[in-house]
């Protein structure tokens, strides 16, 4: 077969991917975008890339997600043209408002097949608008070159590329539009192969000194990370994490504070708040960002301008100049917080009672965790359970759902990796979100496991991501769902209390009878159901070789 220039222009851009920092591809299969997919192929076969294939283009988007999420790298994820290209946006817009670095390399027709009826063929450049960093329509191959696209790509999705419209420091999606003629593709040479490049890092722009005097707190919400538990740290300022943020630990860490955000003696008195992350899950939180006579210092990681109230200062990162800290500010808080610890350990096995060798204790234990058996396990429980199991080398998934609000409310600190797609909260993607952050954290042999914890609508709503070729590696990961049979989060709504209940359920809880264990068989992924917390413990402690379904049935109310 003769060399094709739509061949040779996607070898050429794969390599510069590759010599950029570019370790994960993900492609959903088509026609068009053939050279792109073979050029990977390619590479993979000799260890210049990890490859993965999706046939639903949405699932490929965030599984392309969950690799950046977890790995900071972008990740590029390919696709033919058409409503194919369209499948990518929910992961695009959640990229966007997140500050997750990905590529989107969408094939397309030729200018000429454009606007003319064409099959396939639909207005690709721009169709990803705000939602990208930067965007190019390529000129097709042998009219153009495709050369220094890889690098500048990967640099506007890191946002380190001054000519794009990314702020320094803030990552996002990057569009490339890449059209071609045919031949689609050909042999590609023998000695082609691609040299590994470093990972790309972001620019760390200019860094705001926050000044010692305003009483203040910290506020991290999805996406913070440890920062904000050191910013809290060298300011001894109260912690306010979301449990999603990745930074609910750490000495000054404020249990229950949302309570505390309402008390005008604590939460009515602050005057400073520093923002990192995307705080959503509270309308505390909501309500202290709105308010006019405080100072906000958002620490910007993804998403539009931010200027919450008025009297936003946006910073691409803090430190904390020196002074006299206000001891008597952070007491009060910490007082409080003890005060609000919510203990669930009564509710866990006494696993030294059941070994010990006093019979008096030993039927003690006995007798509490037949009590335990028999009571029924709830959200509370279900969240304390699978928050106990998970440590520092695993990695801990939160769908949108009522039970990310209820672990919110009742889980402690613990310094635990956590992911969410809070940047516009929605329930979608959540499980291909998850098996692409499995796969990040356990390359090159790395231990620890992935938990998602979402509803039984958050894993119906994803369940095409349960779809995973027989030929990849099958990652470490137990999908948890919390079944109450529908959308319950809609209880703690406005509209619980004004729809009719016939509208209530049908339009909103929308109520299902989805056989769970039936889809896991279909998909090739193990099931069990589970109703207590010793079984539910059993199975989250036990070793986890692959692919796992674990249902909790919940009561509705």
């Amino acid at each position: 077969m003769t060399s094709s220039p739509a061949a040779d222009a996607a070898a050429s851009l794969l390599a510069e991917l590759v010599a950029s920092g570019i370790r994960d591809v993900v492609i959903s299969p088509g026609s068009r975008s053939q050279a792109l997919a073979l050029a990977a192929s390619h590479l993979a076969r000799q260890g210049a890339i990890r490859v993965h294939i999706r046939i639903d283009e949405r699932v490929a988007g965030f599984t392309a997600l969950g690799l950046a999420r977890e790995s900071g790298v972008p990740t590029a994820v390919v696709c033919t043209s058409g409503t194919a290209a369209a499948g990518l946006l929910p992961a695009a817009m959640e990229a966007f408002h997140s500050g997750v670095p990905l590529l989107l390399l969408t094939a397309d027709r030729p200018p000429e097949l454009r606007g003319v009826g064409a099959n396939q063929a639909t207005i690709q450049p721009g169709m990803f608008g705000p939602f990208v960093r930067w965007q190019h329509d390529a000129p097709v191959p042998g009219d153009g070159s495709w050369d220094g696209l890889g690098a500048r790509a990967t640099a506007a999705a890191m946002g380190a590329d001054a000519a794009s419209d990314a702020l320094p420091g803030v990552r996002g999606p990057v569009h490339l539009n890449l059209p071609t003629r045919e031949p689609l593709s050909s042999a590609l040479p023998d000695d082609f192969a691609a040299v590994a490049g470093t990972a790309p890092t972001s620019d760390a722009g200019e860094s705001y000194a926050l000044e010692r005097g305003p009483r203040t707190v910290v506020l991290a919400g999805a996406d913070a990370g440890p920062a904000a538990e050191e910013i809290s740290f060298a300011g001894s300022w109260p912690l306010i994490a979301e449990i999603v943020s990745g930074s609910r630990f750490g000495r000054y860490v404020v249990h229950g504070y949302r309570e505390h955000l309402r008390d005008e003696q604590l939460g009515g008195r602050i005057e400073r708040v520093v923002v990192l992350g995307h705080p959503t899950l509270s309308r505390e939180a909501t309500a202290l960002l709105k308010r006019d006579d405080v100072d906000i210092v958002a620490v910007r990681s993804g998403g539009e301008s931010l200027n919450l109230n008025g009297r936003t200062r946006a910073a691409a990162s803090v430190s904390v100049a020196e002074g006299e800290v206000d001891r008597a500010w952070l007491g009060e808080w910490m007082r409080a917080s003890a005060a609000s610890v919510i203990d669930l350990s009564e509710n866990a096995p006494d696993q030294e009672g059941l070994h010990s060798t006093d019979l008096g204790a030993r039927r003690d234990a006995m007798r509490a965790e037949l009590e335990a058996v028999r009571r029924p396990l709830d959200r509370e429980l279900l969240v304390d359970a699978v928050w106990r199991a998970t440590w520092p080398h695993d990695r801990l998934m939160f769908g949108s759902s009522r039970l990310v609000r209820v672990a919110d409310a009742v889980l402690g600190g613990k310094k635990v990796p956590v992911h969410s797609n809070r940047g516009l909260a929605g329930i979608d993607g959540t499980i291909a979100t998850a098996i692409g952050i499995a796969i990040a954290s356990q390359a090159d042999g790395a231990a620890g496991i992935t938990r998602v914890l979402l509803g039984d609508l958050a894993f119906l709503h994803d369940v095409g991501a349960l779809l995973l070729p027989p030929d990849e590696t099958e990652p470490r990961i137990q999908v948890i769902v919390g079944n109450d049979g529908g959308g319950t989060i809609f209880d703690g709504l406005e509209v619980a209390a004004s729809a009719p209940r016939a509208d209530l359920d049908r339009v909103f809880y929308t109520p299902h009878t989805a056989g769970l264990e039936q889809l896991a068989l279909a998909y090739g992924w193990a099931y069990q159901r589970i109703t207590t917390r010793a079984a539910l413990d059993q199975a989250l402690t036990s070793p986890v070789a692959g692919r796992q379904i674990i249902e909790v049935p919940l009561p509705r109310e």
